[in-house]
């Protein structure tokens, strides 16, 4: 993309960017008026900000009254990777823009929280996209480095895929934005990027040359990007902030923005920049002070609680985690009643990593965060597979396991990051109730009673639209379950099979006379563990921690291989290296033959004194049982000092840093 300079002819009498720059060099700080009033018709115009959070609501503010008492600007494409607002009709953040006339187009990732702009686009009134929220966060540093777009997997199978729909809401958009692209005989599709024309962020504090921090912002976000893919499309960018301070006093450390991006800051009322839609300002959301949990308020027993406690079985020592909004945030509830926060990391797509991920319109931030990165970045990680296991809701599923949270009829939700999570996280967990619409349930005796069904099923024939592709997925090889209050379903090659029901529930009556499909059963549907439904703890933190050394050393016959799960083992003494023999003999020994063997030594810990004695260890079992062995480890120290023992010893160590490396070398020939 070749981005020319706009040529702009506004009342200040400025007839190109180089003037208006040079005049506003002079003064970056100016009134909201004057700053909305360097938008002109036609003009894209990108908004940050991420539902509840970094609301630019004096911009915004400013940009409706000035276009209802002149009707300018007029035509505007408005571009955001979620759209800022309070989830209902009230006049605030993005819902200031739902004008028609003000807007002929939208491209957006999230609209939920902005119903009226959703009204402007399932009534066909403006042109409207439906993106996914990764792509568009990645978009804007494509188009600052003034790239032609993204060529990427994300969004094949689903309503985004040209063969889908291409991401178009309506029929009044015919543009293709996104084009299905063969590279290497692999299916990719092709994000075709546009020039911005005006950046609306926010930030805490800017001093006169217009340098932005950022210390009292619960995100990031993607800022940066989206300043500098304007600056560099010939742009104009206006930061809204709380103050101001002199050129030269902010630490360089701490500025987020640099002022060679930015022309216009705007000093809001204090009402209009709290730091959510729901807080003017807590800050262990940004960092400020770590506040003590005890204000989370424990769940009560419902099926919500349900949901989240079956859900959260899944989860694994050491694992990192996504929560989507809704129904996921119970996990973290669970997670903290259960006393296991400190054995996962949990993770928000906006950028936040640790801590205690927030609901509501507070989504997004969270209380005593580890770190908080800019939203782009996030994204990388999460494409790249750095998920293990992700919890999202569902609205619809159908028989090929296919998920719909993004589009029912007159509702626009939008798809938001669920697509670029859903699609490359190594284990998904959707999560919601069986039926919607009254349901009403009661847990007896450790028991599950439907008292008045839902309305509605959330199992149907075929979902309104695919906002995750069961069939896709099902190509990649993930682990894919949906957990419900009175079952669970599992993705499999055939499509959903029903593997639990809830104690107390009637597979007849309650499953299969309520669903549009006939799901498969390979056999029949074990139990659901009752201690879900009991008021007392579930006990999953001695669950994740008790893993006895003979569970820890699994023979798979079929493939003649040994894995030997070591990851968190700490040998202290030399009782625990004869521990380790024994089992792997107790394992082996009978077999009479050598197998393959894979060690995961993931946070092993062992005294430098025993490392001699454990590789003496290995050297005997690799003599009488491995044909062939590797190990893996992330610790590179642990890599060098047992590496060295074992050549020592004239074992080669084979040991790599991922799990996939250590396979590949035990299969190669």
């Amino acid at each position: 993309m070749e981005a020319e300079p706009n040529v702009r002819d506004d009342q200040k009498g400025w007839t190109d960017l180089s003037q208006y720059q040079t005049n506003m060099a002079k003064n970056k700080i100016v009134t909201p008026q004057e700053a909305v009033s360097i938008i002109l018709d036609g003009d894209t115009v990108a908004f940050g900000g991420f539902a509840g959070v970094g609301v630019c609501e004096e911009i915004a503010l400013a940009l409706e009254q000035r276009f209802l008492s002149t009707c300018k600007p007029g035509n505007l494409t408005l571009l955001f990777a979620v759209a800022t607002g309070p989830g209902d009709d009230r006049n605030k953040g993005l819902n200031h823009l739902a004008h028609e006339g003000l807007i002929r187009r939208i491209i957006g990732g999230h609209w939920a929280l902005a119903p009226r702009l959703q009204k402007l686009a399932v009534e066909n009134r403006v042109e409207a996209y439906n993106l996914p929220l990764g792509v568009i966060s990645h978009l804007y540093r494509n188009i600052a480095s003034r790239k032609g777009g993204i060529f990427s997997k994300v969004g094949l199978g689903t309503f985004v895929d040209p063969r889908q729909g291409g991401g178009k809401v309506n029929a009044k958009t015919t543009e293709e934005l996104v084009r299905l692209i063969e590279i290497d005989n692999e299916d990719y599709l092709y994000y075709k990027s546009l020039p911005i024309n005006v950046a609306v962020i926010r930030g805490t504090t800017a001093d006169t040359d217009g340098n932005i921090t950022m210390e009292k912002e619960a995100l990031t976000l993607e800022s940066l990007s989206i300043a500098s893919a304007t600056r560099n499309s010939g742009g104009l960018v206006i930061v809204q902030v709380e103050r101001i301070a002199q050129a030269g006093s902010l630490n360089c450390r701490q500025v987020k923005i640099p002022g060679i991006l930015v022309d216009c800051v705007v000093v809001a009322r204090p009402e209009n920049h709290w730091q959510t839609m729901s807080e003017p300002y807590n800050p262990a959301f940004s960092g400020e002070t770590r506040s003590p949990l005890r204000s989370v308020a424990p769940m009560g027993l419902d099926v919500r609680k349900i949901i989240a406690r079956r859900a959260a079985y899944e989860l694994k020592p050491n694992c990192v985690v996504n929560l989507g909004i809704g129904m996921p945030e119970g996990v973290a509830n669970v997670a903290y009643e259960e006393n296991i926060l400190d054995l996962i990391t949990l993770t928000a797509e906006p950028g936040v990593i640790g801590g205690f991920p927030a609901g509501g319109l507070n989504f997004g931030a969270a209380m005593n965060a580890a770190a908080i990165i800019d939203q782009p970045y996030q994204f990388d990680f999460y494409n790249g597979g750095g998920i293990d296991v992700a919890f999202l809701g569902m609205a619809q599923v159908d028989r090929l396991g296919n998920v719909n949270v993004s589009r029912f009829g007159s509702k626009l939700a939008g798809a938001g990051g669920f697509i670029n999570i859903s699609q490359n996280s190594k284990k998904v967990i959707f999560m919601g109730t069986f039926a919607t619409g009254r349901l009403k349930c009661e847990i007896r005796n450790s028991c599950l009673k439907i008292v008045e069904e839902g309305r509605v099923s959330k199992f149907v024939e075929q979902v309104e639209q695919i906002t995750f592709s069961g069939p896709y997925s099902v190509k990649s090889a993930q682990t894919i379950l949906y957990v419900t209050e009175r079952c669970v379903f599992a993705l499999s090659a055939q499509g959903l099979e029903l593997i639990e029901i809830a104690p107390g529930i009637d597979l007849q009556r309650d499953i299969l006379d309520r669903i549009d499909f006939k799901p498969v059963m390979l056999r029949p549907p074990k139990l659901m563990d009752e201690r879900i439904f009991k008021i007392a703890s579930i006990g999953l933190k001695d669950e994740l921690l008790a893993i006895s050394l003979e569970d820890r050393i699994v023979y798979d016959a079929r493939n003649n291989m040994l894995f030997a799960n070591l990851a968190g083992y700490t040998v202290k003494n030399s009782d625990d290296i004869e521990a380790v023999k024994a089992a792997v003999e107790n394992r082996l020994k009978p077999l009479g033959k050598k197998v393959y063997a894979v060690g995961n030594y993931d946070r092993f810990t062992i005294d430098s004194e025993l490392i001699d004695a454990y590789a003496q260890m290995q050297q005997y079992l690799t003599g009488r049982y491995f044909s062939k062995v590797s190990r893996f480890t992330t610790s590179a120290f642990l890599r060098l000092k047992m590496g060295r023992a074992l050549e020592e010893r004239t074992v080669a160590p084979h040991i790599y840093e991922s799990p996939d490396e250590a396979h590949r070398f035990l299969v190669s020939d």
